[in-house]
């Protein structure tokens, strides 16, 4: 089948072209210029000060944030004056950002997600939107007369931020507990009530029933022709070129921007076109694939809009109420988490310590809080100090919770002794059996190509259990096809991605294999393999191919538990045969391993 490369690359660039309809980079040698100076000073700042704050272990958002503030006009070293040179590169990185999230989105997952994941996460959003209606109108905040301040801030400080939570939880290396897989279950409920939010968010101006279902009547269409088109065309496009990964990307940015741009004539918001653009590729064999290649470009994007959104924030001195403001409010988000996630993991049996430890990891508002809050500024609904709040309150938060999830052993300890002595008791030593934290003990197999083929065909008489904790990596879309047909989890993906193996959940294997020799690999070898295995998963065991014993040498420093050596086991295979050649039993061998071969199925031959 021919590939479709002109047309991806011609529909990436109407759709461009549909969506920045006044955007001329070019138009003027001022012009230009002044965007690349623009663009450099907000990167070499949002650099520097990222580096300064993983020194102190703060998160990189704040960091951009604080880049911008410095080189803003309003309280900063004026170094930048016009901020809409980066705002078209800084929506594109809003884009991409919501695109990912509607990636991530697995509705299955969540179907098959217990009760006690079901129940939080539907309910925590309401519960702290309740919350932040009653707390914030105490303060003074209405809705009405062209000003909806009240419902911004109840639904902004009501969800978490994915992006420091998943950072945070992989470097402590709980994503695969209990409690990491609650508190993600959590952050997935969010992303769709957020999608409500943008739904709802257009047609505030005029709250009318009938508008508001025709926002949704239009979503919905979108929806449907996004499904359809996914199914019957993109997914004949993804075919065609699966085995040439750098075209899925340039193919899924394309099916991005083509459905922004349908979503912005259906009147709704780009970040909303993004999402369902998102959503519905999310259960193609190759999102994982797509995650892994577009995380660097929407980070660098995403730097500028974080930049962007530092050098709008006014000047605190100029008005201090606001930052103590944001404090208070601050302190709200933290209550609120475990108000509404404590009780119903509580009552539903999980313990203190997890139900402690849930809300300490969301205690947190969202970047997602930031993009609803910056849209509504552009419709009018709310002025640009509740903006400005709503970015001190995110500063605050993700500062305080950077640390509380960083102690949030030692934290939950301490608030469960502070709940025991006002009598609410904890599990008994039987029921923390029963709620026992284990991890997913899976076998993953990095890339599948002969040797992999003979070791799964092996295992195929098993009992099914062994098969059913079999996990296969690779990019070859008829290996999916083919092991998924046999029961066996494949993921489409590049292994030598390290975002690809993340999001995979490598992190929860026992065993890692990667029998691929270092020359069929591409832009990796099994040394950069080891390398980012320990990184994500330090305590599985680690198995390896090498071509030779300098290699394998090198290997086991890195860190591999074991690692093989075909020639040398082909070279004891071969003594055997010279004996039995000499000792007379060789065509019994012979006639053995006719049978054998007879007798195989390989999924790659």
């Amino acid at each position: 089948m021919k590939t479709p490369v002109p047309g991806i690359i011609w529909l990436l660039a109407l759709s461009l072209g549909v969506l920045f309809p006044d955007c001329s980079f070019a138009a003027e040698g001022e012009s230009e210029h002044n965007l690349i100076q623009t663009v450099g000073i907000s990167i070499i700042a949002a650099s520097a000060l990222a580096f300064i704050g993983s020194r102190f272990k703060q998160p990189a958002l704040l960091a951009y944030i604080i880049a911008g503030v410095l080189i803003g006009p309003e309280s900063g070293l004026g170094l930048v004056h016009d901020e809409q040179s980066i705002s078209v590169m800084s929506e594109i990185g809003l884009i991409l950002l919501l695109f990912m999230i509607g990636l991530e989105i697995d509705i299955k997952n969540l179907r098959e997600a217990g009760k006690s994941l079901i129940l939080s996460g539907f309910f925590q959003f309401l519960l702290c939107l309740l919350m932040g209606l009653g707390f914030f109108a105490l303060y003074g905040f209405t809705m009405g007369n062209g000003r909806y301040d009240l419902g911004y801030l109840a639904v902004c400080c009501a969800i978490s931020s994915t992006t420091i939570v998943v950072k945070l939880l992989h470097e402590k290396y709980e994503l695969h507990t209990l409690h990491g897989r609650l508190t993600l279950g959590v952050l997935v409920f969010q992303d769709l009530w957020a999608i409500v939010v943008l739904g709802v968010q257009p047609n505030l101006a005029s709250p009318a029933v009938l508008d508001i279902l025709w926002s949704f009547g239009r979503g919905a269409i979108l929806v449907a022709i996004s499904l359809v088109l996914s199914r019957y065309v993109l997914g004949r496009i993804f075919r065609a070129i699966a085995k040439l990964p750098e075209l899925v990307l340039v193919a899924s940015l394309g099916w991005c921007f083509l459905i922004c741009a349908l979503a912005g004539e259906f009147g709704m918001s780009l970040e909303m076109g993004a999402l369902i653009a998102g959503a519905a590729i999310s259960t193609f064999p190759y999102n994982l694939d797509v995650i892994g290649k577009i995380v660097g470009i929407r980070d660098f994007f995403l730097t500028l809009f974080f930049v962007a959104l530092g050098m709008a924030i006014p000047n605190p001195m100029d008005n201090l109420a606001l930052v103590g403001l944001a404090a208070v409010m601050s302190a709200f988000v933290v209550f609120s988490r475990f108000a509404s996630v404590f009780p119903i993991l509580w009552a539903l049996g999980n313990g203190n310590r997890v139900s402690l430890l849930v809300p300490i990891n969301l205690s947190q508002i969202s970047e997602f809080s930031l993009v609803i809050a910056s849209l509504g500024v552009a419709q009018g609904h709310i002025e640009k100090d509740i903006l400005s709040v709503v970015i001190f309150i995110f500063v605050i938060t993700s500062t305080v919770s950077t640390y509380m999830i960083q102690y949030s052993h030692p934290l939950q300890n301490l608030l469960n002794r502070a709940l025991q002595f006002i009598g609410i008791r904890d599990l008994t030593a039987q029921e923390i059996a029963e709620h026992h934290e284990t991890q997913e003990k899976e076998i993953a197999i990095l890339g599948f190509h002969r040797v992999a083929s003979s070791f799964v065909t092996d295992l195929e008489p098993s009992p099914e259990e062994l098969r059913e904790r079999l996990m296969v990596i690779d990019f070859n879309p008829n290996v999916f096809h083919k092991l998924t047909a046999m029961g066996i989890k494949t993921i489409y993906g590049d292994i030598g991605n390290i975002e690809t193996l993340r999001h995979a959940g490598i992190g929860s294997a026992k065993i890692i294999i990667s029998t691929v020799s270092d020359t069929m690999l591409k832009g990796t070898d099994n040394l950069k393999i080891i390398s980012k295995l320990r990184k994500l998963n330090p305590h599985a065991r680690i198995i390896v191919s090498a071509e030779s014993p300098a290699r394998a040498s090198r290997m086991y420093k890195e860190g591999a538990d074991f690692v093989l050596l075909p020639r040398m086991l082909t070279a004891r295979y071969l003594l055997d045969l010279v004996r039995a050649a000499e000792d007379g039993t060789i065509d019994q061998q012979k006639a053995q391993a006719m049978e054998e071969i007879h007798a195989r199925q390989e999924i790659v031959s």
